[in-house]
């Protein structure tokens, strides 16, 4: 796979070939994963994640803390005018999560530039400050995009999975025309679009599963914070939390500024900025996803024409595995990359 791929010819072939595009980029999900739940669960646990290489790099925050960015590492370096695909992860994600393994793999591939910046204690290093991250954190999004913008000499491009998805339509929403010069194109997948509802589907039934699987982690670093901060919030109610709602209540709303959780979800949901957009930006959501119910999914009238809506029956929560059995975790990295790279330009 090469930058900029070889094109057909003749006109027919050139639009034989873009029809076999289309159709190979029509997610079906194998008859061995027949549910919502296993489209989910099976990529995440089980999937054959590519050996990316990464180097890493801290960088400093303003405010006195500090991120860590991992970077593609390839044995030959791409381009310095090549682009940047930067990849924002989601809720206790990181480099090492099976899409970004996938993603950054496809950016090797490309011959792009690649970077996965970890959210705030998501890299291994638990963060200096009380805050930590959270759905809404654009402004971290922001001064990320700014700097790598303004260090790179080709185009950026970006995506974010789940939380991080929704981090960056709500900066793509807020930036409106300022985001233009920066971003190229973007893609936002499995994206919390409506926090409330995604909130609902995540406290009942079988989203409870998912739910505990967070909250181990969240409850350790929250613990971590304590240590660091004593009293910073009641360690008994954070312990106590057995839905999102009841440790965002706690611990996220209070440490990043919101009164409770209501204020926190509702200041999250990017639904309403989805008009807003004007970089070029896929948004990709499987309509049987266990994170969000398919009723919350926005309509093509409800979003901007810079807005690409992408929304199969099946796929799960950033699953969309492909093939026999045990299956391949490349179809995500193929659907991005066909859109990011038809709004990119090689000069």
């Amino acid at each position: 796979m090469s930058s900029t791929p070889n094109q057909p010819t003749s006109p027919t072939a050139r639009v034989a070939a873009a029809v076999e595009a289309s159709v190979e980029l029509l997610y079906r999900a194998p008859l061995w994963l027949p549910n919502r739940h296993v489209q989910t669960i099976v990529p995440s646990l089980f999937a054959r994640r590519p050996a990316v290489p990464f180097r890493r790099e801290r960088w400093d925050t303003p405010d006195g803390d500090f991120i860590d960015l991992d970077w593609v590492a390839h044995e030959a370096a791409p381009a310095a005018t090549a682009p940047l695909f930067v990849l924002f992860h989601g809720l206790e994600g990181s480099s090492g999560s099976h899409y970004a393994a996938a993603l950054m793999e496809a950016a090797r591939q490309y011959g792009w530039h690649g970077v996965v910046p970890h959210f705030r204690s998501c890299s291994g290093s638990l963060n200096r400050l009380p805050r930590f991250y959270h759905l809404a954190d654009s402004n971290e999004v922001d001064w990320i995009l700014r700097r790598l913008a303004a260090a790179h000499r080709g185009p950026v491009v970006a995506a974010g999975v789940s939380l991080g998805g929704n981090v960056l339509l709500r900066w793509l929403g807020e930036q409106r025309d300022e985001a233009v010069p920066l971003v190229a194109a973007a893609a936002a997948i499995s994206t919390p679009i409506d926090v409330h509802a995604g909130g609902r589907a995540l406290s009942q039934g079988f989203g409870l599963v998912y739910t505990r699987n967070f909250l181990k982690s969240l409850k350790q670093k929250a613990s971590q914070k304590l240590e660091q901060f004593p009293g910073l919030f009641d360690r008994d109610a954070m312990l106590a939390s057995r839905t999102m709602y009841e440790f965002d209540n706690v611990v996220t709303a209070p440490l990043h500024g919101f009164r409770n959780t209501d204020h926190y979800w509702s200041s999250a949901t990017t639904r309403p900025l989805l008009p807003h957009i004007e970089v070029p930006t896929l948004v990709l959501n499987a309509r049987n996803d266990p994170f969000l119910p398919a009723t919350a999914l926005p309509s093509p009238h409800e979003v901007s024409n810079a807005v690409e809506l992408y929304q199969p029956e099946h796929g799960g929560h950033a699953g969309f595995m492909t093939g026999p059995f045990p299956g391949r975790i490349d179809w995500l990295s193929r659907r991005v990359f066909s859109y990011l790279e038809r709004h990119v330009d090689h000069g």
